[in-house]
């Protein structure tokens, strides 16, 4: 059950209708027995850009490629392609800069806007591969040109790498994922083929708000920047804030309260002061709702409706250079019975699922870095079985594959290992 209260938001400027926020909010059971304590609730918020009279937002791209020795036939070349398409799909009034990197940085192409793009698929042709791998540098460069053009767009970098950072400092990479973070830049991966570090990048993609991409071969570059740009490009809000003020009788769990499910699993930072909760998510999308899940106990106080929490956004639309507008407040009630009934909600329970298929996994490979065959295997076929009551039938044949080939006393291949990632994190595309 939810109440919408009005929304706090800004004037227009010039008469342009501002984008505004879809927040929709459920509990996997509204229904509480009011005959024990505390019941364990997941709140499921779903948020997603709603179309005001501003148009599309354009968009400040910058391209972080690696152009390592290792990079050279196929994959360099597949990777100039696929960048030369992308150009093609911008506009004149987005801007692009390009980075490239081996165990040095520099900026291929300047900040600049779209509108010679034969000049800018010129520059990324005369790509060579060479020399080791430093992704931090990469990143330090790519942000400080992006930065420059963040005014009055929505600002994006894609991270491409095919290596580990031999010659980098990944505590530096994610340092790096939080600052651009912090200056409202979203940092999205790529992992080209099977010898780059899923953690360091999952972690980069986490910190940065992004998505994380694995091209498992060099034919499907073209296609995975594609898919990274048309979610890019279905950016109109950005520096979202999710508030929950947690009413008397309701806490959070205290271990890992909050995650995103939607589009991807991403385990969230909180930020807690007594009843107030804050968590940063980030952008938000037009046609692609982000999706939290929040672990909640709860103290029924008495039979009947009581209000469980006050959820808001607080977010940016560059469209309209507007910063702080806030959404409708909904406040979430439960119901306390005294004889108690049941009453799941399906969307959520698959939300849980969601979540489920993603912690399996993981501790799975923790178990498999440890020693632990027998137990990974095991973990990977609750994994596999879970993803199959949910309906993701990629994800299923994926982790009883892996499952299966340890329990036969196989190793699991770096091909293995990231299609298990990415998998645990989305469904297939």
């Amino acid at each position: 059950m939810v109440r919408i209260s009005p929304p706090l938001l800004k004037p227009d400027i010039d008469g342009v209708t501002p984008m505004t926020v879809g927040l929709q909010c459920a509990l996997s059971d509204p229904c509480l027995d009011g005959q024990q304590g505390a019941s364990q609730r997941q709140l499921s918020i779903s948020l997603q850009a709603l179309m005001g009279g501003a148009g599309k937002t354009s968009l400040n791209l910058g391209l972080v490629l690696d152009h390592s020795g290792s990079m050279h036939g196929p994959p360099l070349r597949t990777v100039k392609e696929a960048a030369g398409q992308l150009v093609d799909q911008l506009t004149p009034t987005d801007t692009l800069s390009v980075v490239v990197f081996d165990h040095q940085a520099k900026v291929l192409v300047p900040l600049q806007a779209v509108e010679n793009g034969d000049f800018i698929k010129g520059c990324i042709q005369t790509l060579k591969p060479s020399g080791g791998t430093a992704i931090d540098e990469g990143m330090k460069l790519g942000i400080e040109q992006v930065a420059k053009g963040k005014q009055g767009k929505v600002s994006q970098i894609f991270l491409l790498t095919d290596g580990e950072n031999e010659h980098g400092d990944n505590d530096r990479c994610l340092k790096l994922a939080q600052v651009a973070a912090e200056y409202n830049l979203t940092l999205n991966t790529l992992g080209f083929g099977d010898h780059w570090n899923q953690d360091v990048l999952e972690a980069i993609a986490d910190a940065g708000g992004g998505a994380l991409a694995y091209i498992a071969a060099p034919e499907a570059a073209v296609t995975e920047f594609s898919r990274l740009l048309s979610r890019a490009q279905s950016v109109s809000l950005t520096n979202a804030h999710l508030h929950l003020t947690l009413m008397p009788g309701v806490r959070l769990a205290e271990l890992k309260p909050v995650a995103q499910v939607a589009p991807e699993t991403v385990e969230l930072t909180v930020i807690q002061e007594g009843n107030s909760v804050v968590v940063r998510l980030g952008d938000l999308m037009v046609d692609s709702p982000r999706i939290v899940l929040t672990n909640l106990y709860i103290t029924p106080p008495q039979d009947g409706s009581f209000p469980i929490a006050k959820v808001q956004v607080c977010y940016d639309a560059p469209g309209t250079d507007q910063t702080e507008l806030w959404s409708d407040t909904v406040i979430v009630d439960g119901v306390a019975q005294a004889n108690y009934q049941p009453t799941p909600n399906d969307q959520v329970q698959h939300q849980v699922l969601t979540l489920a298929k993603y912690r399996q996994t993981q501790i799975a490979e923790q178990k498999l870095q440890a020693g632990d065959r027998q137990g990974a295997a095991t973990l990977l076929q609750s994994a596999a079985k879970t993803a199959l009551q949910m309906g993701d039938t990629g994800a299923a044949t994926v982790l009883q594959q892996n499952a299966t080939r340890l329990q036969a006393g196989k190793d699991l291949s770096e091909g293995d290992r990231k299609r298990t990632r990415i998998v645990s994190k989305t469904r297939l595309q």
